[in-house]
């Protein structure tokens, strides 16, 4: 019996050294961790294309100098997942821009900052990345460029600005590449450019690229105040425009989301973190011959960090595909323009929907709302009613106008419906809401609402032809 009693005391302490041994190498291990070798390959790979000198974030993590008074906000901000921005639930896609940390990188970072955040030997630093000052996309064919400068004043809130360029262009042009440049990335925080066709060129309205004069029943929906457009308060209220012939918009898209119809085409995009938008050769996206561009510039002044004026002349390049492309690219506007959210409602459901009359191969999706916009879903409904979840962003960020593109293209047949569902807090506890007392309707101002769900998809280039000439 003392035997077995000796015995089971020698295991208890082999296990417990055992234990302590490992604990201890773990310790000594997370103790060991420096920025110089594991933390800022982590932040020069996922972090420094926008925190970086005389760029939009508040500081820059390309050196240890610069780093070290945020490292208690970086790990809380990384460990929650805030940072990098990505708003994708990863159940559902697969996309090539996915700017997650993985969980190993995650853990680094929060034992560095909880064992002190030693700086460690200066020469195991990688290499700092190097970023193009030039354009990415090479030598554009076409550059726009704002006349002149915008001026942001210090301690002001964040502005919403809409710049229009007319193109000019006599014939139908085949976009190979667009790119947004920012005059002072310190300012802007994304832009979104649009194409306005000529069609609509007479009355343009801005992001949602509409005509008012397209029918009557436009202009008993909408109405302008200054060169803005918002939906009339007693306009019919259908949220659910998923179950509406026109899936919640006031104009039907043309057959087979054609881009010649009054909706705007989305060009293009910048956001902190993303690149230019490049198609493959072969693949190109159409501007109309006599549309018009607007860019939608979000300017922010750092909630109060900018200390004096300054300013900022963005442009947009681009450059033309050699010839006519095999594959297009459509980019499809599907919106509810009928919607109505109540004042105080934390929880208002809109949907909108389109249905495909051929076979697309999708590119991306981009899912837009004002600051009132907590959720947004992208679904599928096969011709054989299956139903599958592409896109389910559960907590939208106006701040994070993010594109999510495809790592690969995905097939819908045709007949396929695509049904966007999403949420609007309306209420005081959306620190947000810029009036949570008052109902809200679709307009261009930021204190209205919009809910669209973008998409790109390519089919193939009807107008091609032996004799096509390039642009």
């Amino acid at each position: 019996m003392a035997s077995n009693k000796i015995l089971i005391c020698s295991l208890f302490l082999v296990a417990s050294g055992l234990m302590l041994a490992i604990k201890t190498s773990g310790s000594s291990h997370a103790d060991e961790i420096t920025f110089s070798r594991e933390v800022a390959p982590i932040f020069f790979n996922h972090c420094a294309e926008c925190h970086r000198p005389n760029d939009m974030a508040p500081f820059s993590v390309l050196t240890y100098k610069d780093v070290q008074p945020w490292v208690s906000a970086i790990r809380a901000k990384v460990a929650a997942r805030e940072m990098p921005p990505w708003h994708a639930d990863p159940r559902y896609g697969d996309f090539q821009n996915d700017a997650r940390l993985s969980q190993k990188e995650i853990d680094t970072i929060a034992a560095w900052v909880r064992h002190g955040a030693k700086e460690g030997d200066a020469n195991d630093l990688p290499p700092a990345p190097n970023f193009v000052d030039g354009w990415q996309i090479g030598s554009p064919n076409r550059i726009f460029v704002m006349s002149e400068d915008y001026i942001i004043e210090p301690q002001v809130p964040d502005q919403y600005v809409y710049v229009t360029f007319n193109t000019t262009f006599a014939e139908d042009k085949w976009i190979q590449a667009a790119e947004i440049r920012p005059g002072n990335r310190k300012l802007v925080h994304h832009v979104i450019a649009h194409v306005i066709p000529p069609q609509s060129s007479a009355e343009v309205r801005g992001v949602g690229g509409e005509s008012l004069s397209e029918t009557k029943d436009a202009q008993s929906i909408f109405y302008k105040e200054g060169s803005l457009a918002r939906v009339r308060m007693d306009a019919p209220v259908i949220n659910d425009g998923a179950n509406t012939p026109n899936g919640g918009a006031v104009f039907k898209p043309r057959s087979g989301g054609e881009d010649s119809g009054p909706f705007s085409i989305l060009l293009a995009s910048y956001a902190p973190g993303k690149g230019p938008d490049v198609y493959p050769p072969g693949i190109a996206k159409k501007i109309p011959a006599g549309s018009k561009i607007i860019l939608q510039i979000h300017y922010s002044s750092f909630h109060g960090m900018l200390h004096q004026a300054e300013k900022d002349r963005t442009a947009v390049a681009l450059v033309f595909a050699k010839e006519p492309p095999e594959q297009r690219v459509v980019t499809l506007t599907i919106p509810n323009h009928f919607f109505k959210i109540p004042a105080g409602s934390a929880n208002e459901r809109v949907t909108a929907a389109y249905t495909f009359d051929r076979e697309v191969k999708l590119l991306d999706y981009m899912p837009h709302m004002h600051m009132r916009g907590k959720d947004m879903k992208y679904e599928a409904v096969y011709p054989d009613g299956k139903r599958e979840t592409l896109l389910w962003v559960p907590q939208f960020n106006f701040n994070w106008q993010t594109m999510y593109r495809l790592q690969t293209p995905v097939t819908l047949p045709r007949g396929t419906r695509i049904i966007i569902t999403a949420h609007f807090d309306n209420s005081a506890q959306n620190k947000y809401n810029p009036d949570p007392t008052r109902a809200v309707r679709w307009g261009d101002p930021t204190t209205d609402e919009m809910m669209i769900g973008w998409l790109d998809y390519i089919v193939p280039n009807s107008a091609r032809s032996p004799d096509s000439k390039g642009p």
